[in-house]
């Protein structure tokens, strides 16, 4: 897997918050959004490729 960064603007309050609940969940912040994402339901669509 070849590592991508996706770069996120938050107010230090959220990103507080989001790093109180990865520490709860004992997980990284990565892996959490890891999970939303792919968590997230798309359309049947044959534009909707999974790449990887």
């Amino acid at each position: 897997m070849k590592d991508k960064t996706v770069s996120v603007r938050l107010s230090e309050r959220r990103k507080h918050k989001l790093f109180l609940y990865a520490a709860q969940r004992e997980k990284t912040v990565t892996a959490l959004i890891e999970d939303w994402v792919d968590s997230l339901k798309l359309k049947d669509n044959k534009d909707n490729i999974e790449i990887g």
